[in-house]
Formats: structure tokens, C-alpha cells, sequence
């Protein structure tokens, strides 16, 4: 029995008839199994886990909600989550994903922009998330340099202590904590909603060439963050660039901040992944503290 199979009831409950032993692997991350089903009203995205990562699948199906919700830009519907079996599920509308061509790109700077300009109350989010596998602290606070020395740096310094990081590398990001908060104070920014690990792997276009967002880690913060993440790992098109900055102008003083707002996804993947990202992350601390 695969393991969509133990979970036919649960998803059967939440209104989706699928048919038994259609189940098919497709490629859906590191972190969770992903499969292909075949219900009546067409193929669904299906995700399995151990039921430990129950939390993960019910973040990401909040996160995408809320995504949704803006309307700024498509995201996949959520069809169901839960656990069952033993296993946790998230169930997702199936889309055909495409490679963006410039056009697409395009349409995701403008659409990102959009997104952006969608303000919230506080920085953070209404529950804690997960940026890859790891925990993402989101206490909601009103002032922008402490969250994210405190929720994003600091938590991943923490996170380091427990994974064994090199000390000489928890002391210097420890230094640059006590800086964070001056250094942001003079980014007077309102929230504005973010995907949270928007690097190029999380994009794509859909079969009518309209872009597609998907696997975020939402909340509410800078909106360089999610452009600092675009820059890792590859990059997006330069067509995503000039249509974002077409919308929204670079504020002064973006380029140093996009490698701090990197820092933050180089530690995670230092402590998910180790070997060269633990180098990475020193050689971004190296440069941001010599900004003085």
C-alpha cells in the first residue's frame, strides 16, 4: 500500500474522490514525498510526510492562503490537509509548470510588487512557519531592525548552537545581532506581505504562461527580503528585475541590505546542509561588518 493509498479516506472526507491506486512520484523538494493523483474533477498535488511534520504541511497550506488572498499572484489551491494514517498530507491543485520565459518574469516582478504593497498590522505572522525545514520564528513586533535581529539572525544562531556551527562563526553573527537594529533603524518600511523563501526553484509559469508562486514561508516584513532571496542560488531573469523595480524604485541603500537579508538563508542552509554554505555565511558576515 503507498501512502497516498492510507490516506484515501481523509482525502475522500475533504471532498476529493480519488481513484485508488492512481498514485504516481513526482519531483516535490527535498522535504517532503510528493505524488500525482487522478480524482474526478482532475489530477491533484499530494504531499506526504511522518506525522511529526504535521505542523510544516498545515504552515504551508496557511501560507499559501494567505497568498491567495491578496490576489497578487497565483499560488496553488489548497484542497486539504491533515493526518491520517500516521502520515501528514497537504493536498494541492494540480498545475502544469513551465520554465518563465521573459514575459513571465516580467509579470512576477510587477505581480511581487503588487504583493508587496499588501501591508500588515505588525512584522511577523499570526503563527510561527517553517523556512525549509527549519522553524520560522514570527512573534508579531512593530519595529523592524529587532525582528529580524532577534527572529531571523539570532534564531539562526540559536539553531546553529544546537546543529554544532563553528563558534568562531556564532560569535561573529552574535556581533553583528547587537548592530542590526542601528543599522535598520534608518529603513522606515511598513509591513508588506512576503512569500519568505522566494528563490528561483519556487517560481514558475503555468501552462498559459501566467507565473506561479509556491512552497512560501509568508509573513510580513521588508520587502527587500524577498528580493535578497531572488539574488541566491542563481538568480531570476533580468525582465523580473526591471519590471519590479519599474513598480516599486530601489530605496537607497538596497544593495547592502539584500546581503544582509541573504545572511539569513545562508545560515539556514548552513545549518540544514553544512560544508560550503558555512563558509558562505562567514565570508557575508565578514563584508557586513565592515560597513563600520
Amino acid at each position: 500500500m503507498t501512502e497516498p493509498d492510507r490516506v484515501l479516506a481523509a482525502l475522500a472526507a475533504a471532498g476529493l474522490r480519488v481513484a485508488p491506486d492512481s498514485a504516481r512520484p513526482v519531483g516535490g523538494g527535498c522535504i517532503h514525498r510528493a505524488w500525482r493523483l487522478e480524482s474526478a474533477t482532475g489530477p491533484v498535488f499530494l504531499k506526504t510526510n511522518a506525522a511529526t511534520a504535521a505542523w510544516m504541511l498545515a504552515a504551508e497550506a496557511d501560507g499559501l492562503a494567505g497568498l491567495a488572498a491578496a490576489g497578487a499572484l497565483r499560488v496553488p489551491a489548497v484542497l486539504g490537509h491533515g493526518v491520517a494514517a500516521g502520515l501528514a498530507w497537504l493536498a494541492l491543485e494540480w498545475l502544469e509548470l513551465h520554465s518563465p520565459d521573459a514575459a513571465a518574469e516580467a509579470a512576477l516582478g510587477a505581480g511581487l510588487a503588487a504583493q508587496h504593497r499588501v501591508a500588515g498590522p505588525y512584522f511577523g505572522w499570526h503563527q510561527d512557519n517553517a523556512i525549509g525545514a527549519s522553524p520560522q520564528q514570527n512573534t508579531p513586533d512593530d519595529d523592524w531592525g529587532r525582528f529580524f535581529a532577534e527572529q531571523r539572525i539570532g534564531a539562526q544562531l540559536e539553531l546553529g548552537r544546537r546543529h554544532g556551527l563553528p563558534a568562531g562563526l556564532l560569535r561573529e553573527g552574535e556581533a553583528l545581532v547587537a548592530r542590526i537594529p542601528a543599522w535598520l533603524a534608518e529603513r522606515q518600511v511598513a509591513p508588506a506581505l512576503l512569500h519568505g523563501d522566494l528563490w528561483g526553484g519556487n517560481r514558475a509559469a503555468d501552462a498559459t504562461g501566467r507565473p506561479v508562486v509556491f512552497d512560501p514561508a509568508t509573513h510580513y516584513g521588508d520587502p527587500e527580503c524577498d528580493l535578497a532571496m531572488t539574488r541566491l542560488f542563481g538568480g531570476f531573469g533580468s525582465a523580473f528585475y526591471q519590471a519590479y523595480d519599474a513598480a516599486l524604485a530601489p530605496a537607497p541603500g538596497r544593495d547592502w541590505r539584500l546581503g544582509l537579508y541573504q545572511l539569513y538563508h545562508v545560515l539556514n542552509h548552513a545549518n540544514l546542509f553544512g560544508g560550503g554554505y558555512i563558509d558562505q555565511a562567514r565570508r557575508l558576515m565578514s563584508r557586513l561588518a565592515g560597513r563600520g
